[in-house]
């Protein structure tokens, strides 16, 4: 159904691009949609968020079972120029991973297969501030890329349980930090401009919060575990 959804989309903005491109007509939608200094809009989306880890010792890499999850939020546009903007992009990222432990971490501990599994749910307040650097308009549309630094408050974090996963909890941080890149194109349609999107977030800082036994099956092999992941949104402003 994901691999669908994609070819659909990707199908619908390449048509509207041709048309665009080769099309004699060029009556221009909205032409003064970019001509505010302030705007403003909203987004929905679609994520896959992944963890990327570093390790102590040579073993077996931790498995992550991803999820699609959903996105949700506000967009506040700031204009420089004709080609530069300043954007901040507040939203709700929802998502679950799954991670899958191989036996040899269990070597000599007694275990269970529920053990093998670590289920992390995060619930992301996401704010990006990003610099976003558009095209010259080309008819009704325009591609930019985009990059920013972004911070993160996890609301599903239980950094502070003090249970961990011997009592079958894996805990992670409640404040992260990204940098960010990515890239779209603006659609500017009668009503409204449609901009569908993709983005990559990369994790600046360690995730994980560790057990309190050093030698734990869990996070003791864990040098660093980061988060990263790809966001698909559909901005309308």
């Amino acid at each position: 159904m994901k691999k669908l959804f994609f070819l659909i989309t990707f199908f619908c903005i390449f048509q509207s691009v041709s048309a665009q491109l080769f099309s004699k007509e060029k009556v221009l939608n909205d032409e003064n949609a970019d001509k505010a200094l302030l705007s403003y809009g909203y987004f929905i989306g679609f994520n896959s968020y992944d963890f990327n880890f570093d390790y102590f010792k040579d073993k077996p890499d931790i498995q992550v079972a991803k999820t699609t999850g959903f996105n949700v939020g506000l967009v506040g546009n700031l204009r420089i120029n004709d080609y530069v903007d300043l954007r901040l992009e507040p939203g709700l990222c929802i998502t679950t991973r799954t991670l899958e432990y191989d036996e040899k971490y269990f070597n000599g501990i007694e275990h269970t297969p529920a053990d093998l599994e670590r289920e992390v749910k995060s619930t992301y307040i996401h704010v990006p501030l990003l610099l976003k650097f558009s095209t010259k308009r080309l008819n009704n549309f325009k591609p930019f890329i985009v990059g920013g630094l972004s911070t993160a408050l996890n609301l599903s974090s239980n950094q502070d349980n003090p249970d961990d996963n011997s009592a079958g909890k894996f805990r992670t941080k409640k404040n992260m930090y990204f940098y960010e890149i990515g890239f779209g194109i603006d659609f500017y349609l009668y009503y409204f401009k449609f901009t569908p999107s993709i983005r990559g977030v990369f994790a600046i800082n360690d995730e994980l919060v560790r057990d309190a036994d050093p030698n734990s099956p869990w996070t003791g092999n864990i040098a660093t575990m980061k988060t990263r992941g790809v966001f698909i949104n559909f901005t309308f402003q």
